[in-house]
């Protein structure tokens, strides 16, 4: 008991420095409302076109511009205060909330008005994205970083949960209107608590403005093979088995649910990420962590293959709430290798490289998916692409021995 008692004990350190506590209140609102308002799109989009490939399109939308901006994101991270980075991009989110209320309010059909907000929703994204990884070291002790990455993922975890349930539910008895409010709210309450903290990163980077500088973090990431395989895997195996776009496809139209089922869709992946970020969070990976990653990312795969094939609501979400769990040791696993193997003058850059390959899993995943769902059908796009992320977990193993040889996260160094 003695043992449990002094394992626990770290993880909840973390949380006697105040300005990590207030940034987890900040990312727990900012967190909550994306996830609503991302609920309200997708079911508001397929309701408005009955299409897979404009489902597909909302991923699109945002990632272009992630893609175009990222880049320059990890570099003003880098030269700016992040703590006001943070702030002005959560505003601009803050506006594209209000946007996507007088779309709903303004009876307008047309998706692509949605198309244009959801490309100032990523544009915000490519600089609030490398500014947030980079912050976190700066509110913890490093020896207390893997401990705050866990709790980082549990707080998005929470909120990840509770946004598309009280998004689905919110869309059933207000419609969109409701939700859209509700994601206002939440982006005023997160730019507030953003601007409470009392941390200044200032600039941690002297280098001249230049091209160099501004692709320094891929040639670093280049060097670097535990990171380049570790980023790399999540960005195809996501790629691949990423579901996320065609639940409303799944809700309606083969599990035979309204705006509540795909609520529920959308939460279970994070039920079962939350349950294992609280665990990582008092029993850290320990040794053998490279094969760990591996290991979850093809259970990751094997659980989006059974969710494919099925048709019932229950094993649905047990088979998503699998993967969500499975997903969730490679998160902390790649996170924790991204803050301890990179410089601080660095991080910005090399955390803006690592969100623009989740980007792309995540956004142009969703586009994938929409386009073949649009071609062959939701079924056997979610069953092709599961099958692709098994397969990419077997090359990974092999070409990468350097990660997969990774022992105990805390022993990687510089």
């Amino acid at each position: 008991m003695a043992a449990l008692v002094d394992d626990a004990s770290p993880s909840r350190s973390v949380f006697r420095h105040r300005d990590f506590r207030v940034y987890q209140t900040a990312r727990l609102c900012a967190v909550l409302a994306m996830q609503i308002e991302s609920v309200a799109i997708g079911w508001q989009v397929y309701e408005l076109t009955g299409s897979a490939l404009a489902l597909g399109y909302t991923g699109l939308a945002q990632f272009l511009p992630f893609l175009a901006f990222s880049l320059l994101g990890g570099q003003v991270a880098d030269r700016v205060d992040r703590r006001a980075i943070l702030a002005v991009c959560q505003g601009v989110m803050l506006l594209c909330s209000l946007l996507l209320l007088i779309f709903t309010l303004g009876h307008i059909r047309d998706v692509r008005f949605v198309y244009g907000v959801l490309v100032l929703f990523g544009t915000a994204r490519a600089f609030y994205s490398p500014a947030g990884s980079a912050l976190t070291p700066h509110l913890v002790p490093r020896e207390e970083l893997t401990k705050a990455v866990a709790v980082n993922s549990t707080t998005w975890q929470v909120s990840t949960i509770a946004g598309p349930a009280v998004g689905g539910l919110l869309y059933g008895w207000m419609g969109a209107t409701g939700a859209y409010v509700a994601s206002a709210s939440l982006c005023a309450l997160t730019v507030g608590w953003i601007l409470s903290l009392k941390v200044r990163t200032g600039s941690a980077s002297t280098e001249k403005l230049s091209f160099a500088t501004l692709v320094a973090g891929l040639r670093f990431v280049r060097r670097q093979r535990v990171l380049l395989g570790s980023i790399t895997l999540d960005l195809f195996a996501v790629l691949l088995g990423g579901a996320v776009a065609l639940l409303p496809i799944y809700a309606r139209d083969v599990l035979h649910t309204g705006p509540w089922g795909l609520g529920l869709l959308r939460c279970a992946p994070a039920v079962g990420a939350a349950l294992v970020a609280v665990f990582l969070a008092m029993r850290p990976v320990g040794e053998r962590a490279g094969w760990k990653m591996f290991i979850a990312v093809a259970i990751f795969g094997a659980a989006t293959l059974v969710f494919g094939v099925s048709r019932s609501l229950p094993l649905s979400l047990v088979a998503l709430a699998v993967a969500g769990a499975a997903d969730m040791i490679s998160v902390v696993v790649r996170q924790t290798l991204e803050m301890v193997v990179t410089p601080d003058d660095m991080r910005g850059r090399v955390g803006a490289v690592n969100m623009m390959c989740i980007g792309a899993s995540n956004e142009l995943g969703e586009f994938r998916a929409g386009a073949l769902a649009e071609s062959v059908g939701a079924v056997h796009a979610v069953v092709v692409g599961a099958v692709g992320t098994l397969v990419v977990v077997a090359l990974w193993a092999w070409i990468f021995p350097e990660l997969r040889d990774v022992n105990r996260l805390d022993s990687v160094r510089e």
